[in-house]
Parts: C-alpha cells; sequence; structure tokens
C-alpha cells in the first residue's frame, strides 16, 4: 500500500502504490508508532521531528483497512542548534556570521537545527557530510541587497595546471555569477531537511525589477556544482532572484515532498532546473512559480561540446504544478542531450503548457533526446498541453536572426540538435485553450517520432487565443487541434479530442502517419 523513498536521521518520506495523480484516491489518516499524526490525501507524506539511529513503526489508515511498515533512521554524529552560534531569529537582526560560524565548526556526519525564527542572512556555504534542519516557524531570509552577494567566478584555473574548477553557470553557460544564498561545490552528502522555509527574498530588492540589466547571473536560492547525493525533503522554497534550485555537473539529487512558489510575475523563477546530471528524482513535489515549474538542461554548444555531459536518468512522479510557463520543460539549453526521463502521475493545473520541449538550430549535434515517456498526467485549465518546438526565439545574442527561424531546407552540420520518439501515454487533459499539441520540427531534422495513446483532449468553451510556443512570427491560435509538422512518424491511438474549431489532426511534412 505504502513504500519508503527516504529516510534522514530525523524525516523520512513514503509513497502510496497507487495510479492517482498527486492526490490519494480517498483520505487517509497516518500514524507513527501508534499515535495518530494527521489526516492526509496526498500520495507523498512526510514524517519530522524524528529522533536519529531509532526503529518506528508508520501506519496508514484508510476505511478501516490499516498498513503498517517499520523503518529506521540515519545515525548521525551531532545535532547542533544554530541560536548557540549567537543566530537570533529576530527577523532584524543579520544571523550571517552565526549561521556561517555553525556550518564551519558543524562535524562532519552533523545536523545544524534551526529552530522557529527568521534567520536574516548572506550567502552561506555547505561542506560535504552535512545536513541542515529547517523546523517548522523557521524562516531563512535571503538578504535583498545585491551588494551583499559576493560575486562568484564561473570557473577557476588550478595553480598546478591540473585543469579548471567550475563554480558559476547560467542559462547553458560557464559565467560569473552572484554567489547563491545556499551552495555547494565538488561536495558530497548534503541533506537539508524540515518544514520550515528558505526565502529568498527578491522581491525585497531589485532582482525582479531590473533582472534585464544584469550583466552578472543573478543567485539562485540553490545552487550545487558538481556535487553527488544531495537530498532535498519537505522544505519550503520560495522567491528567489532567479531559478529556485540548480544542480549542475550533480549526481544523485532528489526533492521529496518539497514546495516552491514564487509570484506569477516574478522573472526567471523556475523551481528545478537539473542542468547535465545524472539520476535525478523529483517526486510529491508542488510548484507554483513565474517561469518553468520543471527544467531539465545540459547546457548550450560550447558547455555541451566541451564536456558531452547529458542530463540521464530522471524521475519525476505524483508532483502538482499549480502555475508556470511550462509544468515539465526540456531546454532550451540542452546540447549534451537528454536521455531516459519519465514523467508519471503528475497533475498541472492552470500552467501555460504542460509538457514542453524546446530547442533551436545551434543547440548542436549532441543535442539527442531519447527515451521520454509522459504518461498518466492530468491536467486541468493547461492552455497547451503538449508542445515541442525546434524554433525557441529566447536566451540566444541571435534570437531573431533567419538561421534560427527560417523554414528552409538548411545544411546539417555540427550545430544541428536531433530529437528522437517521444511517446505521451494517457493525458487526461480538460479545458485547454490554444492547442492540443503544437509540435513544429526542423524540414533539415524532422522529430524521428511521436506516439500519443489513450488520451483525451477538451477546450474551454470561452477559451482565449494565444501562441502555443515561443518562435519568431507566431501566430495566436485558438481551440487548434493537434498541429505536427516536420515529424517522421506520428502514432495517434485512441485520442478523444473535443470543441475542437477546424480540423482534429493536422499533419505537414510526415513519412507515416497511423490513426486509430
Amino acid at each position: 500500500m505504502f513504500k519508503l523513498l527516504f529516510v534522514s536521521s530525523s524525516s523520512a518520506c513514503f509513497e502510496l502504490d497507487n495510479k492517482n495523480q498527486y492526490y490519494s484516491p480517498a483520505p487517509y489518516s497516518l500514524y507513527l508508532n501508534d499515535e495518530k499524526v494527521r489526516d492526509c490525501d496526498t500520495n507523498v507524506f512526510s514524517l519530522f521531528g524524528l529522533k536519529s539511529d531509532t526503529d518506528y513503526t508508520a501506519a496508514v489508515e484508510c476505511d478501516g483497512r490499516r498498513e503498517t511498515m517499520i523503518f529506521h533512521t540515519r545515525s548521525e554524529r551531532f545535532a547542533i542548534n544554530v541560536r548557540d552560534f549567537g543566530a537570533q531569529g529576530d527577523g532584524i537582526s543579520d544571523d550571517t556570521k552565526a549561521i556561517r560560524a555553525a556550518l564551519d565548526f558543524l562535524p562532519e556526519g552533523g545536523r545544524l537545527y534551526f529552530p522557529a525564527g527568521t534567520y536574516l542572512t548572506f550567502p552561506q556555504a555547505v561542506r560535504s557530510h552535512t545536513t541542515i534542519e529547517f523546523a517548522e516557524g523557521a524562516v531563512l531570509k535571503g538578504s535583498p541587497d545585491r551588494a551583499s552577494y559576493q560575486v562568484i567566478p564561473g570557473e577557476v584555473r588550478d595553480v598546478e595546471g591540473r585543469g579548471e574548477i567550475i563554480l558559476g553557470a547560467f542559462e547553458g553557460e560557464i559565467r560569473e555569477k552572484y554567489q547563491s544564498l545556499i551552495s555547494a561545490a565538488y561536495a558530497e552528502d548534503i541533506t537539508i531537511i524540515g518544514t520550515g522555509t528558505v526565502d529568498g527574498n527578491a522581491g525585497a530588492g531589485d532582482f525582479w525589477t531590473k533582472f534585464n540589466e544584469f550583466k552578472i547571473a543573478r543567485p539562485r536560492l540553490f545552487f550545487f556544482s558538481n556535487c553527488k547525493d544531495i537530498n532535498i525533503h519537505g522544505i519550503h522554497a520560495c522567491n528567489s532572484a532567479s531559478w529556485q534550485f540548480h544542480p549542475f555537473f550533480s549526481d544523485r539529487v532528489s526533492f521529496y515532498d518539497v514546495s516552491i512558489s514564487a509570484p506569477k510575475n516574478s522573472p526567471n523563477t523556475d523551481a528545478i532546473d537539473p542542468e547535465s546530471c545524472d539520476y535525478v528524482n523529483i517526486i510529491g513535489c508542488k510548484f507554483s512559480v513565474g517561469d518553468d515549474c520543471i527544467a531539465i538542461k545540459s547546457g548550450k554548444i560550447d558547455l555541451g561540446m566541451r564536456f558531452q555531459k547529458p542530463a540521464n536518468h530522471h524521475v519525476v512522479r505524483n508532483c502538482l504544478m499549480d502555475f508556470g510557463h511550462g509544468a515539465v520543460t526540456l531546454g532550451s539549453e540542452m546540447s549534451a542531450g537528454i536521455r531516459n526521463l519519465t514523467v508519471e502521475q503528475c497533475y498541472f493545473r492552470g500552467t501555460d503548457r504542460g509538457l514542453r520541449i524546446k530547442t533551436r538550430r545551434g543547440r548542436g549535434k549532441l543535442c539527442d533526446i531519447s527515451g521520454v515517456v509522459f504518461d498518466n498526467i492530468r491536467m486541468d485549465g493547461v492552455r497547451t498541453p503538449v508542445v515541442m518546438n525546434m524554433y525557441y526565439n529566447c536566451c540566444d545574442p541571435d534570437r531573431y536572426t533567419e538561421y534560427v527561424w527560417s523554414r528552409e531546407h538548411l545544411p546539417v552540420d555540427d550545430r544541428t540538435p536531433h530529437l528522437g520518439s517521444f511517446h505521451f501515454y494517457n493525458l487526461n487533459c480538460t479545458d485547454a485553450e490554444v492547442a492540443a499539441c503544437y509540435i513544429d520540427g526542423l524540414p533539415e531534422m524532422p522529430i524521428d517520432e511521436v506516439c500519443f495513446k489513450d488520451c483525451s483532449i477538451s477546450f474551454k468553451e470561452d477559451a482565449e487565443p494565444g501562441v502555443p510556443a515561443m518562435e519568431n512570427f507566431a501566430e495566436k491560435r485558438c481551440k487548434l487541434g493537434m498541429y505536427l509538422d516536420n515529424v517522421k512518424r506520428i502514432v495517434i491511438d485512441n485520442v478523444k479530442l473535443e470543441g475542437v474549431v477546424g480540423e482534429n489532426i493536422i499533419v505537414q511534412h510526415n513519412d507515416e502517419l497511423i490513426v486509430k
């Protein structure tokens, strides 16, 4: 009935075994050692405030049926209260030095505990084998003053000639950046847990109002460069100056039961953007941000060709996306490729686009996308459920050039991207507005295959027009059916469309079309 997803020294996360999207089929009660903790209605649930190296019994009860599980928390060397280092937590005092001292002197394998309170701070760095816990009512709040953020070089050269150390990157390029509120580089075994909040506080400064004027990359809320074994569990992250979480060239990174938010009009505040990472889990999380909820990346062409590290083995499951430009996005910086992605049992509610894939000429020949499956997704009020766009016109100086927008058959060279096979199963979409799907491949490099099976898409009666994909000369659409251009093989199997204006299926420049 349920399984253990993650356990730390003081928390545990579980997942019900069902096919529902994000919410459980029925409410249930959660027990710890035979004492009722609370009532729940989501497929993923958590326990906090546990003791380390201890056996516990968790139980789930629904309709008179109870299932139990015994689990054991991780051991730890020490747990230290940040207030013992002088942190005030009063929302007025500057707690930067106290927090930094606590992190510096925390023994390896220890846990730094933040009790309830508001802790104002400048950026902090985290070392290997560290756990940070934010208790209920604890808020780590970033300074809104740009001058408080140290400028970090994109990369530094080893003084003995052993190569470069990458410390900063943004939008697919190595570049100097303002230090993130919480960051780690070349570290391992970092755990951040709790029911408290990490608040970037960006709206109190000029990070959002002057975002187009920044020549140095704005800070992320969390930035992990070349790290491994990172676990984020339970916290609420919000109001970053730019992306909330940016794991970069990192392996085995997991997010469990995390909530992430920013205002709808906050610029470029993606929730989780794993870049060139291997083995990423995003399970049971809730999103509502000003840009993409999840954007999986692998760099622009220079970064992709130099390191050739694709995004690989990503799982997104049992997540709720309440608002964002795209619920789950691939790209556009994906020049080293994306492989083996599964998105399942998710609920998208009110996002501009649901499943969004974006690339363009210039991303390069290593931009090869394969092994992508989207299954069992519910979408309500998503304006365009599926978008695949190979003419993406953002984030590059040459975005408006003919090379990007040309519909001619250009020569295939080292800059030409490739999209492979994509499978969309069991999509249930209601109140769409712009298009059922909008798939736009390149004439010189058509998309290999797109398969829709057992899907239902209906339109909102009073739908408003909009642009389905960000590309030059894009026309507004309203209640457009399934539009597919430059796709070699198309399979449409048991797909129901309601409320389309015009033809249900519009296909151009295609080798094989199968409609069942």
